[in-house]
This record gives structure tokens, C-alpha cells and sequence, in this order.
């Protein structure tokens, strides 16, 4: 009973408008005042917990992404793909995904990489007559990439919470990540068409020449990924340590190369980050204490007796726990509803056979989905503000992207392992 109404008291604050932290702060005042429960014995667990080198990257990522999109780092590759796909009628809106997917390499957040895509990509977009509501729900849909292409904020957080391999966990999302980036552009092409307004650009006479031009200017921007990533990959650098080399890397490319920053400008633009570190270090926190009690009150067991008593078909388990998890997607954000998913659902599916890792890419691409799927869709509305569209308008697109995207690249993750488990077993054996 007490459990029920827990839950329902979530909802409801998360539905009207309350904060993530609030609301999870809400759910433990009323355990201690009406629960019985010593709500301050969870403190410690989730102080300590939150005492981690791992957890570090998380502000550091954030940081790193907000120097890219103020240093206008992302600008010169947007410049270099036009000038591939600029004359190719949807070229540009594809362009659009492709960065996504490289911001998002960097970033490691879904919010970063739509604030930051979007404010670059939607002015070519109006000006070559793209369809404003197509466009600006194409940029939505390829947002969350940010929680697919490595690293991912999202995937730390997971391999720390369920005590895996945080490199497993990158690599489980990659192949992922391509099918979507694959299909998001199949689409795209499909649906611009036969659209006759878009205004092509012409390839310019010396080809070579201006792309040794805007590659010059590009290649700071693409040696980020390539820093990062393979300091990662070849040991050389932890992810803690490869996220405080990117905000290294990004302040003096961002201020001596780009010109977006400042010195000056430089610590009004840290504040923003530093701010929205604040709440999610504080969501964190509090959204553990609550895994804590749901934990210790055994709900991972009560759950997986639940849905066994539904059906013992491993097909039908991972569909309701998919189910479940775009719910919970569509009422909070990507970091708390994984930290709230991830100890809840991980006993269901181990016991259909599914390896931690996997589950590692099926939830990134589940809470990625939810993140822009009506009626809530946090990023669709952040969307909206960034690219200056009415939501009306964005929402037939986006809701095609989901058919057509979003639910094969969730149906084929989560129904053919290989897909997440073959790059991890290729590097890791």
C-alpha cells in the first residue's frame, strides 16, 4: 500500500511541473512521516555511493558540452558536411543527424547536443526552404544520439550503478547508435522527396580547393572525438580523465581558434553548467536514496514476481519491461529514470538470459525514445524553444521518426543481442 501510494505521489509531482529532485525528496518525507521508515539511515548509503572518481565525468561532460556550443566548435563541421550533401535535395537535415551523433560523442547529453545543433542547423535549414516543423523534429529525434555514440553520461551512470565494465557499456551502444543515425536519414530522405521548395546549393568549381579550406578549419573540431575516444580505447586515459582533457582541449579551441569564447566570457558561460551540475548531482542523490528503499524493500523481486505472473515468455518480459521503461522516460529525465530503471528492471531481465551489458543499450535506447515521445517529451519542448517552432507543428514528424527509427532500432537492440554484444566481445573477447 505504502508503496503504491509512493509511487503515485511521483507521478503526480512530475506531472505537475515539479522538479525531479523535489519530487523524490517529496516521496521520502512522506515514508518518514507516514511509512515508518528511517529515511535518514539511507543518507550515508547514498553519500558514500556518490563519493566516486567514475561519477566525476558526469559535471565534466556537461561542461565540456557547453564550452563546445559557446566556442561555436561544432559550427566548422556542420560548414564541412554542407559542402558534401548541400547540393542533395534532405542533405542538409542529414547533415544535421551526423552532427548530432559527433556532438553528441562529446558532449554525452541529449540536451547539449539539441541546444547546440539546433541554434547552428536551423538557420541554413530556413534559408534553404527546408520544412520548419520536419526539420526541427528531425534535429529532436536525433538528439538523444547523445545517449547512444560514446561516451555517454547515461552509460557511466549505468555502469556504475550495476557495477559493470564502463568501456562494455560504451561499446554496447555504438552499433546501436549506427542503425539509428542510418535509419533517422532514410527517413529523412523519404519524406523531403518530392519536395520541390528546398533551394539546392551548387557544388562550388574548385571542389578540392575549399574542401582543403574547411577541413583545415574543421580538423581542431574533429581531433576532439578523436582525443577523447581514443584515449579511452587505448587505455591511455580513464573516462574521468578523458572528460577533464576535453574541457582542457575545448576552452583554448573554443577562444584562440573558433572565437566563440572569451576569457571574459568564459566564466558566465562555466556558471550555466555549473548550475545544472548542481541539480543533477542533487538528483542523483536523491533518486539513490529512493533505489536504496526500493531495494531494500525488495521491489526488483516483487516486480520480477509481477510480470512472471503475467507470462514466462522471455519475448513478452522484455516487451512490458520496455513498456515500463518508456514510461518512466516520459515522466523524468534520461539520468534519474536510468538510476531509477536500472536496479528495478536489471533481475527481470537476467532471469530471460539478457547480459547486463545488453540491458546497458536497450536502456539507452529506451530512455532516449521517451525523452522525445509525446505527450510529455522533455527534449521536444526544449526543442521547440531552441529552434523558434511551434510544437504543432513538430509533431506528426517526430511522431513518423518514432515509428519509422526509434522503434526498429529499440526492436532489433532488443531482440538481437549480437547487435550490442558483438563490438564488446570483439574488443574485450
Amino acid at each position: 500500500m505504502i508503496i503504491g501510494i509512493s509511487i503515485l505521489i511521483i507521478c503526480t509531482l512530475l506531472l505537475v511541473g515539479v522538479s525531479v529532485p523535489l519530487s523524490f525528496g517529496g516521496v521520502l518525507v512522506f515514508l518518514w512521516l507516514f511509512g515508518g521508515h528511517d529515511v535518514a539511515g539511507y543518507l550515508p548509503s547514498g553519500h558514500w555511493k556518490m563519493n566516486s572518481v567514475v561519477l566525476l565525468a558526469i559535471p565534466l561532460f556537461i561542461m565540456a558540452g557547453a564550452v563546445m556550443e559557446k566556442g561555436k566548435i561544432a559550427g566548422p563541421l556542420v560548414n564541412l558536411a554542407e559542402l558534401f550533401v548541400g547540393h542533395i535535395r534532405g542533405g542538409l537535415t542529414a547533415a544535421a543527424v551526423v552532427a548530432s551523433a559527433i556532438f553528441g560523442a562529446i558532449s554525452g547529453s541529449g540536451a547539449a547536443t539539441l541546444t547546440c545543433i539546433g541554434g547552428i542547423m536551423m538557420p541554413h535549414l530556413r534559408e534553404a526552404k527546408y520544412p520548419q516543423g520536419m526539420s526541427a523534429a528531425l534535429i529532436v529525434a536525433a538528439s538523444p544520439l547523445g545517449l547512444l555514440i560514446p561516451p555517454s553520461a547515461a552509460q557511466i551512470l549505468y555502469a556504475w550503478v550495476t557495477q559493470q565494465s564502463v568501456l562494455k557499456c560504451f561499446l554496447s551502444t555504438v552499433v546501436p547508435g549506427i542503425i539509428l543515425v542510418t535509419l533517422l536519414c532514410i527517413v529523412n530522405f523519404f519524406m523531403l522527396r518530392k519536395n520541390q521548395d528546398i533551394v539546392l546549393t551548387d557544388r562550388p568549381k574548385h571542389f578540392l580547393r575549399e574542401w582543403r579550406k574547411r577541413s583545415a578549419i574543421a580538423t581542431p573540431a574533429f581531433l576532439m572525438p578523436a582525443i577523447i575516444l581514443g584515449g579511452i580505447y587505448g587505455g591511455i586515459m580513464t573516462p574521468t580523465e578523458a572528460a577533464g582533457v576535453a574541457v582542457l582541449y575545448a576552452i583554448p579551441i573554443g577562444i584562440y581558434i573558433y572565437k566563440g569564447l572569451t576569457w571574459r566570457t568564459l566564466l558566465l558561460t562555466l556558471r550555466q553548467p555549473g548550475v545544472t551540475i548542481g541539480v543533477v548531482m542533487a538528483m542523483i542523490f536523491m533518486v539513490l536514496i529512493v533505489s536504496r528503499f526500493l531495494i531494500f524493500e525488495d521491489i526488483p523481486t516483487l516486480a520480477k514476481e509481477l510480470v512472471y505472473s503475467v507470462s514466462e515468455n522471455p519475448i513478452i518480459i522484455l516487451l512490458m519491461v520496455n513498456i515500463v521503461m518508456i514510461l518512466i522516460g516520459m515522466l523524468m529525465d534520461d539520468i534519474s529514470g536510468l538510476l531509477l530503471s536500472a536496479p528495478l528492471l536489471l533481475p527481470i531481465v537476467t532471469s530471460v538470459g539478457m547480459d547486463p551489458v545488453h540491458f546497458a543499450a536497450v536502456l539507452g535506447v529506451n530512455l532516449g525514445m521517451a525523452n522525445i515521445t509525446p505527450p510529455t517529451a522533455p527534449l521536444l519542448y526544449l526543442g521547440a524553444r531552441v529552434t523558434g517552432t511551434p510544437v504543432n507543428t513538430m509533431l506528426k514528424p517526430i511522431l513518423v521518426f518514432i515509428a519509422f527509427a526509434w522503434l526498429p532500432t529499440l526492436i532489433i537492440t532488443t531482440y538481437v543481442p549480437d547487435v550490442a554484444l558483438w563490438l564488446p566481445t570483439l574488443i574485450f573477447g
